[in-house]
């Protein structure tokens, strides 16, 4: 069984394959940490006995096991996760068990011993993860101030030398990997711009200072959450870890009516003690088990076209780049911005979602029909929640969007945020969304959202600080009517590139457009702290010109399609442009791209050297042991043609065959000795080989 409970010592444990996670009620009902690490049985679980802090006095706690959800009251001098305030004022909360139940996981049942306040502790294993939430209820006659609502906090075994990993970045430089020393006191990673965010992912990962990529300990959390969230990691100088995190920032407060159950998003978290590869494999088994909609179906090819035409777009444009687009290989043809409204630039137009019949005179069915006769599903751009002050709907609607009374309204990017939180305007978004799916055989949506919330606020309304939870649940909703109504229909999630990644948007999606940063050079680093948690299946990566739009840079055209190939690859570049061997190239890159897709999308992967320290990037796919797909690739010239990166992941007693050159390897010394690449070129240069597992 998943869970236990052992009735003497009330005391519950959850287990995966390879771990165990164990909590108790103490002597004052409070639910107290007790194990996440290795696996054990019940009875050694129950051995564990309470904690007394080392270095208790009258200005510390008195044990060392640290609560569940944390809560202000009593001796705790932590970061309380859960933080309320009663009608007369009082914040402390003292609990009473209410029972406990099995029927979809485990959830345990509190109440305040005093005030109206009921909670409900959620865990559910799933795969090698606990997921866990939180639910609150009053059953008052009067409201209760949230000041902090939590999902779930964690609690690691004493070790010295702690670090933390995360995510840093911004627009264009999304998911640039920082790992480093956890230091004493508090360390807060968050978001407040209403989206997860380019600055930052909402995922942690601790080890105790010596994890390597393919060994040691190392826990780690994520949160199912596609707004404004909050982690905060607490080290004692005792060397006591622990973190709490969940949607909302500071400053931010709710408040919980008469009869309302408020719940929190999923919180997951995993143990391993195969190293950080150990857990990123982890977290993708779980994505792809657990969150995706559609995780057996294999991504296709996308041509875009923002890139050869920005704003100038036009049938007879588009017309055209879709049958070179299918001549290379493409199997779905995206229309990006400009195809509506006055949508000439990015000033005007953004929120009149009707066809721009100066461009498209006959609306966009001859277009679909085209392209749907190239043997190509066809795609949109879409950005629902934003509009340009110079729009009709602007003009019709000022109050639908997010505002303070008395302020003005920012505009960033020339728009602003529609409030999704009300109920009309979601409902505005999803009427005309399911129009146009409908009338035009929509197979695919690009959904974006170019900025962050600024005034995010309701004027007239007495409880403001909903609208940054709200909104989210609200484009979560659209998205959950959308898929329900249209089941063909496949949707990419897309904010500004990367800012929007998270696991709450890709339980409601199919991929995520890493970052609008296209060079391959940047990618190779974004693609390698995108992989720390997702999978390779969700992450869409495009081929695009050269030199390339954004940076500059050139790069050869094999160099870009091995990085692009590492994950969903797609087209992005202006087609027209390039030269007949190109396109042929292309295409034949294309077509290799589709024999390795499912081995890349669907396989376990490996990554063999880290950009950040090693002039060689590596990373490898396995699929059932049978197929292995590696690429290597060298950013610069660094005078070596020949590297031999060491495989993970194979049989020691097989032999493997280059499906290229026919070479003959053993695995035993492909584990230890390492794969002989030469990479040909001055310059960047990479290489990608096959290898088959030959039958026993």
């Amino acid at each position: 069984m998943s869970v236990e409970f052992d009735v003497d010592h009330r005391l519950w444990l959850l287990r995966t394959r390879d771990s165990a996670y164990a909590f108790r009620l103490d002597e004052a009902d409070r639910p107290r940490h007790v194990h996440w690490g290795p696996p054990l049985t019940l009875e050694q679980a129950t051995r564990i006995a309470p904690r007394p802090n080392p270095v208790a006095s009258s200005f510390d706690e008195p044990l060392d096991d640290r609560p569940e959800l944390a809560t202000e009251g009593g001796a705790f001098f932590g970061v309380a996760g859960l933080s309320v305030r009663f009608a007369d004022g009082t914040q402390a909360l003292e609990w009473t068990y209410a029972g406990h139940d099995t029927q979809d996981g485990l959830v345990v049942r509190l109440r305040d011993r005093h005030y109206p306040l009921e909670a409900e502790l959620h865990y559910r294993v799933r795969g090698e993860a606990v997921e866990r939430h939180a639910v609150l209820r009053n059953t008052g006659s009067e409201p209760i101030r949230l000041l902090r609502t939590d999902s779930a906090a964690w609690t690691l075994p004493r070790r010295d030398g702690y670090r933390i990993s995360h995510t840093t970045g911004a627009w264009s430089a999304e998911a640039g990997l920082l790992r480093e020393n956890l230091p004493t006191g508090e360390t807060t990673l968050t978001s407040r711009r209403g989206v997860s965010g380019h600055q930052a992912n909402p995922w942690v990962m601790l080890d105790d200072g010596t994890a390597t990529e393919t060994r040691g300990e190392v826990w780690s959390t994520a949160l199912a959450w596609s707004g404004s969230w909050r982690i905060t990691v607490e080290r004692s100088h005792t060397g006591r870890v622990t973190w709490t995190g969940g949607f909302g920032h500071e400053g931010v407060q709710w408040r919980l009516e008469p009869g309302e159950t408020w719940e929190t998003p999923v919180f997951a978290g995993l143990y391993t003690a195969g190293g950080f590869g150990g857990a990123s494999r982890k977290w993708h088994a779980y994505v792809r088990d657990f969150v995706l909609p559609h995780p057996e179906e294999l991504r296709p090819v996308v041509y875009n076209s923002w890139e050869a035409t920005g704003w100038d777009v036009d049938e007879p444009g588009q017309l055209r780049l879709a049958a070179i687009a299918a001549g290379a290989g493409a199997e779905l043809f995206v229309v990006d911005d400009g195809w509506f409204g006055a949508r000439t630039g990015d000033t005007a137009g953004l929120g009149d979602w009707t066809v721009n019949r100066d461009r498209f005179p006959a609306g966009l069915g001859p277009l679909v029909a085209e392209v749907h006769r190239l043997g190509m599903g066809f795609g949109l751009w879409v950005e629902p929640e934003m509009v340009n002050p110079d729009s009709d709907l602007y003009r019709e609607h000022p109050d639908w969007v997010l505002a303070m009374a008395h302020r003005g309204r920012t505009t960033l990017r020339n728009q602003l945020v529609l409030d999704f939180g009300r109920p009309e305007v979601a409902d505005w978004a999803y009427k005309w969304l399911h129009r146009l799916v409908a009338e035009h055989g929509i197979d695919y949506l690009k959904w974006d959202m170019n900025r962050a919330f600024t005034e995010a606020g309701r004027p007239g309304d007495g409880d403001p600080g909903r609208v940054w939870v709200e909104h989210v649940r609200a484009v979560h909703g659209v998205l959950d009517r959308l898929r329900a109504d249209h089941p063909g229909l496949r949707i990419q999630a897309c904010a500004g590139g990367g800012g929007r990644t998270d696991l709450g948007i890709l339980a409601r999606t199919d991929e995520i457009w890493a970052s609008d940063n296209t060079d391959a050079f940047d990618r190779v680093k974004i693609q390698h702290g995108f992989s720390q948690v997702l999978p390779a299946g969700v992450m869409a990566a495009w081929v695009t010109d050269s030199p390339n739009p954004l940076t500059g840079r050139e790069a050869p055209l094999e160099f870009r399609f091995h990085v692009a190939m590492a994950g969903v690859l797609g087209l992005g570049g202006d087609l027209t442009k390039w030269t007949a061997d190109e396109l042929r190239r292309t295409a034949e890159l294309v077509a290799l791209y589709k024999e390795i897709r499912p081995v890349v999308q669907h396989g376990t992967a490996y990554r063999l050297a880290d950009p950040a320290v090693s002039p060689l990037t590596a990373v490898q796919y396995v699929l059932g042991e049978d197929v292995v797909v590696l690429f290597a690739r060298r950013p610069h010239d660094h005078g070596r043609p020949i590297v031999t990166p060491v495989l993970q992941g194979l049989d020691a007693a097989a032999v493997y065959h280059d499906v290229g050159t026919g070479a003959v390897h053993h695995g035993a010394v492909l584990l230890t000795h390492g794969l002989p690449i030469t990479l040909t070129g001055s310059g960047a240069a990479s290489a990608l080989v096959r290898l088959r597992r030959e039958p026993r």
